[in-house]
C-alpha cells in the first residue's frame, strides 16, 4: 500500500505509518515547507525507514506521482490550505483506482484552525470527490471524513469549479 501524508510537517504520522505499510509499501511525506521535510528525511534515514519518500509540493499541487497513492491523509491541516480546489484537483491524478482521501480536522471556523464539515464536503464535491464516510472522533479531536476521488475523466474543468461559501 502507498499512503500520502499531505502536510507531513515534521513527520509525526509518516514515521508511524512507515512500519504499518511495511517494506513493500511506501509513505509519501509531502509538505510545502522544505525545511520540515528535510528534517523528516534525516530522521527517516536515521531510523532506517527506506519506504519513506519525501515530496516537496506547492500550495496548489502536492506533486505526487500519477496513480501512486492508495490513501492520502490530511490531519489537522486542511484548514491551512490556501486554495483547496487546486490542491484537490491536482491530488486526484495521484490516487489509484479505489483510492481514498481522509481528512481529520476540527469542526470550527477556518479562522479558528478548523474546517466546518459542510464546507469540507462542499469543497471536495466541487472538484468531483464524493464523501463515503464521516465520523465524529472521541475526545474532542474533531472528525474523520473520507472521500473517493473523481473517476478518471470526471474532474471538472478548473474554470467550472463553483466556490463554496464559508458558513457564518
Amino acid at each position: 500500500m502507498a499512503v500520502a501524508d499531505i502536510g507531513a510537517g515534521s513527520g509525526y504520522h509518516t514515521l508511524r505509518l512507515s512500519p504499518v505499510v511495511g517494506e513493500s509499501g511506501v509513505v509519501y511525506a509531502e509538505d510545502i515547507n522544505e525545511s520540515y521535510v528535510a528534517g523528516l528525511k534525516r530522521e527517516a534515514q536515521r531510523r532506517g525507514l527506506t519506504n519513506v519518500r519525501i515530496v516537496v509540493g506547492t500550495p496548489d499541487d502536492p506533486k505526487l506521482p500519477p496513480a501512486s497513492v492508495d490513501r492520502a491523509i490530511l490531519v489537522h491541516m486542511y484548514h491551512e490550505i490556501e486554495n483547496p480546489y487546486a490542491l484537490l484537483w491536482n491530488l486526484a491524478p495521484a490516487l489509484r483506482p479505489g483510492g481514498r482521501v481522509g481528512v481529520i480536522d476540527l469542526d470550527r471556523p477556518t479562522q479558528n484552525h478548523g474546517a466546518p464539515p459542510g464546507l469540507l464536503e462542499c469543497e471536495f464535491e466541487a472538484v468531483g470527490y464524493r464523501m463515503v464516510d464521516f465520523q465524529r472522533l472521541q475526545g474532542g479531536v474533531g472528525y474523520l471524513a473520507i472521500f473517493e476521488p473523481p473517476a478518471p475523466g470526471r474532474r471538472p474543468d478548473p474554470a467550472d469549479i463553483q466556490v463554496c461559501e464559508a458558513p457564518g
